[in-house]
């Protein structure tokens, strides 16, 4: 029965069964097959697609065994090269500007295409070289990957205030090929921007005092210069300079050599920043401070007359025929204490240095103290590296430096600044500043709006009044030493000072000291000028004179004086 079912199916075709419901054709909806009749698949037809599909699965599993197996390694070497590298992302740092919101330091693009970070430029404007300083820049391999992250403040504000100036550096994914080549990039940390600085200094007064100086310089045979002005309250720099310069933009990039070489080779120093790291024979500018401790000490009084007539005479106990001269700049004839410091008297400090006759002397203890309590023979404290301490002399130095015992002649020459005392600009303008403000003794800094720690050295206010009457008389009184910073729209108190130096005394060092307005103190200043020949005749005071008359037309509130209307 189930055969005959089969082969009916498989081998004939009933009559009924072609002309099924051949009465309802044109109802039949051909497009669904109604009214056609399923033929059954052949077995041809199925082992043809079982073939096919076998071949597939064979291709397929080749593939798998070649790629995995075969050349598995291979492959694997250079899917690893084909991959996603974390770098880092340089943060900007931060802009510095002066006390008028001028930029002086900021970031520009690289145009040469050399860096892929923000490069420092520096203002074109002269004499701020070692204040500023320069940065070393972040560093890659020759794989261009970077092995030093930071910029690098070397000197100046840029190492001084790297903890304000440096950013936090951020980072990307960088998807590259076997060749290298960026792909993609992806940031996952954003850089934080170093902040802003604010510098106290003036850059166009800084500038100016450059130029004064380097003119000056060429003019009179100084081999250098430097000045520098300070707040007596606040301890902020107004100005600072230093002559020669360098230029910052050269030594972050590095790539000019022959320029660099000829900084390095320069006897003039410009790497070297004078008001801080050069120490120098201040001479005559301590005057004021002797004194101030000789009225401390009750070693004179202000209104005693002492007599120069060109030098005094120490007898010589072993050899009375070979007596020791110590000489004047010229016989200034009878002076008190406030003649004696307008006119630099050497006999009038020797005599209350060291004693001479019937009036005793400080004495080299005395002193030592004086200069010490001053500031001078230590550290200010400023932030600008490289900060020298100098030398205050006294008899336990003499032996330790020369092996040799403490003379009176010794403890005259300390009294006008000579012998062996060394002290820096910055020093001497922290000193003034003291002496100008009744007696706060401040730490220089070059922030703007930043009021140093004083600390008080308890001066007498009496003493300072006769002081500073000297200091105004160098001024304003006939024969005074620092006439040239006599003005008539702003009062000046001031000391001169003239250091011989080099092999033979064949050399001096000019310096000008002092601060204004004479009657309520702002400002102390210094300008000194290094190493000129004794014939020159072209003093600090001159020099300073010139940097006033600068300011009475492009800062006079810094003088206290109004500025000059100009006329239509």
């Amino acid at each position: 029965m189930g055969k005959r079912l089969r082969d009916r199916y498989k081998n004939t075709v009933d009559v009924e069964e072609v002309l099924l419901d051949a009465s309802n054709i044109p109802a039949f909806n051909r497009r669904r097959m109604e009214g056609k009749r399923e033929s059954p698949i052949a077995r041809r037809k199925v082992y043809i697609v079982g073939f096919l599909f076998s071949v597939i699965s064979l291709v397929y599993f080749y593939q798998i065994f070649t790629l995995q197996i075969v050349h598995g390694s291979e492959y694997r070497a250079i899917a690893e090269q084909n991959r996603v590298n974390s770098t880092v992302v340089i943060a900007e740092r931060g802009v510095v500007y002066d006390r008028n919101g001028e930029m002086v330091v900021w970031n520009e693009v690289d145009e040469t295409g050399e860096y892929d970070f923000p490069i420092r430029a520096y203002t074109d404007r002269l004499g701020l070289g070692q204040v500023l300083g320069y940065v070393s820049y972040p560093k890659k391999d020759n794989k261009g990957v970077f092995f030093r992250t930071d910029y690098l403040g070397r000197s100046g504000v840029e190492l001084a205030y790297d903890d304000i100036l440096k950013g936090q550096n951020g980072s990307k994914l960088v998807e590259v090929d076997a060749l290298s080549h960026v792909v993609s990039e992806y940031e996952t940390t954003a850089p934080q921007n170093g902040h802003e600085l604010h510098l106290s200094i003036d850059a166009e007064l800084s500038q100016a005092m450059y130029d004064i100086i380097a003119t000056s310089s060429a003019q009179a045979g100084f081999r250098s210069g430097a000045g520098v002005i300070m707040n007596v309250h606040t301890g902020e720099l107004l100005a600072l300079t230093s002559f020669p310069t360098y230029d910052p933009e050269v030594m972050a990039d590095g790539d000019d050599v022959e320029l660099i070489d000829s900084y390095n080779n320069n006897e003039q120093l410009p790497f070297l920043n004078k008001v801080v790291g050069g120490a120098y024979t201040p001479g005559s500018i301590v005057k004021p401070f002797v004194a101030y401790a000789a009225l401390e000490n009750n070693i004179i009084s202000p209104d005693k007359t002492i007599v120069s007539t060109g030098r005094i005479v120490v007898p010589n106990p072993y050899n009375p025929s070979n007596p020791s001269y110590f000489n004047d700049w010229r016989a200034h004839g009878a002076m008190t204490m406030r003649e004696a410091i307008a006119f630099s008297s050497n006999v009038y400090f020797y005599i209350i240095g060291g004693g001479f006759a019937d009036q005793p002397g400080l004495g080299i203890t005395k002193l030592a103290e004086i200069y010490r309590r001053f500031g001078m023979g230590q550290a200010t404290g400023i932030n600008l590296g490289q900060e020298q301490v100098g030398v205050v002399p006294d008899p336990a130095w003499k032996q330790e430096t020369f092996g040799d015992d403490w003379r009176l002649g010794d403890t005259y020459f300390t009294s006008i600044g000579q012998f062996g005392f060394l002290a820096t600009p910055i020093q001497m303008v922290r000193a003034y500043a003291a002496l100008a403000n009744g007696g706060k003794l401040l730490t220089p800094h070059l922030e703007k709006g930043v009021v140093s720690k004083a600390t008080d050295i308890n001066l007498n206010p009496d003493y300072l009044k006769i002081v500073h009457e000297g200091m105004r008389k160098t001024v304003n009184y006939d024969g005074g030493t620092a006439r040239a910073l006599e003005r008539n729209d702003v009062a000046i108190a001031a000391k001169s000072g003239t250091a011989e130096v080099g092999a033979g005394n064949a050399y001096v060092n000019s310096w000008a000291a002092g601060f204004w307005p004479y009657e309520e103190p702002e400002y102390a200043f210094i300008l000194m000028m290094d190493k000129a020949p004794r014939s020159n005749a072209l003093g600090a005071t001159r020099i300073m004179g010139d940097v006033v008359e600068w300011m009475s037309v492009h800062r006079p509130e810094y003088l206290g004086i109004e500025a000059a209307e100009t006329q239509d």
